[in-house]
């Protein structure tokens, strides 16, 4: 048996063997590195993505505050607004009854204007169709 071992053919084969068994391994130990590489790059890549999205994040958040400002500030004006609007109405229906007491004047601006067109065109005829006949 000693001599089995020791044989020159068994020490070869053994030995093939052993770097056979060894080379497997360090192809699947590369193969396992390469793999993990990847991933690392990957990770990598997706930190400086996610470094980028909370830029973009607070960015957008300083944005929304303004908007909000905005939407409050629209929403006073709008209040003002619709202020204005109420008192636009009331002037409007104040407006009208001017216009109706003017239109009633106008009526009676009418008639004098008229009586004196009369009076200085025909001014005897006047005179004498008065009560007071003067």
């Amino acid at each position: 048996m000693y001599r089995r071992v020791n044989s020159g053919r068994f020490i070869v084969l053994t030995t093939a063997g052993i770097v056979i068994i060894m080379a497997i391994f360090t192809w699947v130990m590369y193969g396992m590195a390469q793999q993990v590489n990847t991933m690392t790059q990957v990770m990598v890549t997706l930190g400086g993505d996610f470094s980028r999205m909370v830029i973009l994040q607070e960015d957008m958040s300083a944005d929304i505050h303004s908007m909000r400002q905005s939407i409050e500030t629209m929403g006073q004006n709008i209040v003002l607004m619709n202020q204005n609007i109420y008192g636009m109405g009331e002037d409007i229906a104040v407006m009208t009854g001017s216009i109706q007491s003017m239109n009633a004047n106008m009526s009676r601006m009418t008639y004098d204007i008229s009586k004196a067109t009369y009076a200085f065109s025909q001014p005897l005829s006047y005179m004498w169709s008065t009560p007071f006949g003067f």
